[in-house]
């Protein structure tokens, strides 16, 4: 049985869901789908706390599906911008469990990626899958992903 790692951009799928559809990302379902035949090694699901309860609600469901929920303060400042993601974490855990598994499971369309894609590929030989909003994520990141799966009506709420 193959052994996989996910990792998933909750804000970068969370805005490019709302951006291209109007919908939700199906988590179960993209759980379902990913893991199927396959042993999960580990699950994250990387956030931004904001603190506020519905979002609380919505990482205990990332849990009782079966994520590890990260997490990450708000960062407001005083120029009005906000800062909060999660590249560089989601990057050193990918390289972390790279060894323990035959696939590394990526929710994202972000570009700064495609590296990461391409060396995990080159030092470790292992797939490296990306699921993304086909129009809005980084053609770069497409190309490097050993397999590219568009986020569609399926995997939607």
């Amino acid at each position: 049985m193959q052994r996989v790692a996910l990792f998933v951009d909750v804000q970068n799928v969370y805005y490019t869901t709302r951006q291209a559809f109007g919908r939700s990302f199906d988590y179960n379902r993209f759980w379902q789908q990913a893991t199927r035949d396959r042993e999960v090694v580990a699950a994250f699901a990387y956030a931004i706390d904001r603190g506020d309860e519905k979002q609380r609600q919505f990482q205990n469901i990332l849990r009782a599906i079966g994520f590890e929920v990260k997490l990450k303060p708000y960062i407001q400042r005083k120029d009005g911008s906000a800062k909060g993601d999660w590249d560089v974490g989601i990057a050193l855990d990918v390289m972390e469990l790279a060894e323990q598994v035959e696939a590394i499971v990526l929710v994202s369309g972000d570009g700064d990626f495609d590296l990461l894609a391409q060396r995990t590929l080159q030092r470790f030989g292992i797939r490296f899958e990306v699921y993304g909003v086909e129009s809005l994520t980084a053609r770069s990141l497409m190309d490097s992903a050993s397999v590219f799966m568009p986020i569609e009506d399926k995997l939607l709420l």
